[in-house]
């Protein structure tokens, strides 16, 4: 508990996992660009640094958790950078979703300072955020992991060491073809349901004592239903998020034809001015598409 962290990205996801270390006793200092975007995470007894520079001076764990690789880039590499101010021997963790070829750059140059790295992406949006029950795939040295997993196990649940760096972000990836893939077969079948006359409603509630239950039919399958898509994860986000996807694919030559349908979908939500709605929207998409067939 001795280890002092340092948390830049106060959003959706970060700010419930910074308050949660700092509930648990951990010392938390924070950087926003946004003022603002600090006032809670003050108020609950963390402290603000002007520049991610300035912060890594007073850490010994810096985690980052924005939105894509530019950013990670930016906030590590860039003129005020956190690799400017870390210290030999501390651990910048990315908890953001980024391309893992970028990920093993940014890894290459901080290990030049002596500085390490695991990249440490998350699964569970912000219910899971929340309620400390992430899903947390880490990349990286095996003893750095064995090192941050007491801060690791403040934050989530199913936590697993995947490999060397890149390999939490391969990990990421994975999920997130698996997620969107998963919430636009639902849309599918619920708007067959539709057209057959027969209650979607139902059909859930019959799917999930089946094989094909699931957390994304069970959370993602009734925003469905309610129309309900107040943002647990932004369909811009994860349209980026399969971005990465099949930019690794076509890096190592690997089709992903689901990928790229459900990129589709998702480019259609964001193109009607929906991209900050929970991806679960993509669902309207479908519903429009085979109103005019």
């Amino acid at each position: 508990m001795n280890e002092r962290v340092g948390y830049i990205g106060l959003g959706l996801m970060g700010r419930p996992i910074a308050l949660n270390l700092l509930r648990a006793g951990y010392s938390v200092a924070v950087y926003a660009r946004r003022e603002s975007a600090t006032a809670l995470l003050i108020e609950a007894g963390a402290s603000r640094y002007p520049s991610p520079q300035a912060l890594a001076t007073q850490c010994d764990v810096i985690i980052t958790n924005v939105s894509d690789s530019d950013d990670v880039e930016a906030v590590v590499l860039g003129e005020h950078g956190l690799i400017h101010g870390a210290r030999a021997g501390s651990v910048v963790v990315d908890m953001s979703t980024i391309s893992p070829s970028v990920t093993r750059t940014i890894a290459l140059q901080l290990a030049e300072k002596g500085i390490e790295m695991l990249d440490a992406p998350v699964s569970g949006g912000t219910v899971g955020a929340e309620a400390a029950t992430l899903s947390i795939m880490v990349g990286g040295k095996a003893d750095v992991f064995e090192r941050l997993r007491p801060l690791f196990e403040v934050v989530g649940q199913n936590i697993t060491h995947v490999g060397a760096s890149g390999a939490g972000q391969v990990a990421k990836a994975c999920n997130q073809l698996i997620v969107a893939q998963m919430m636009a077969a639902i849309g599918e079948a619920f708007v067959l349901a539709e057209a057959s006359g027969v209650d979607p409603h139902k059909v859930r509630e019959a799917l999930m004592g089946g094989f094909a239950s699931s957390r994304i039919l069970e959370v993602h399958g009734q925003r469905m239903l309610d129309h309900d898509f107040t943002p647990g994860f932004k369909a811009q986000l994860h349209q980026k998020d399969l971005r990465i996807v099949r930019e690794a694919a076509a890096e190592l030559g690997v089709a992903v034809p689901g990928a790229e349908l459900v990129s589709g979908y998702l480019d259609a939500l964001i193109a009607s001015g929906q991209g900050e709605l929970d991806s679960a929207a993509l669902v309207t998409m479908l519903q429009q598409h085979n109103t005019k067939c």
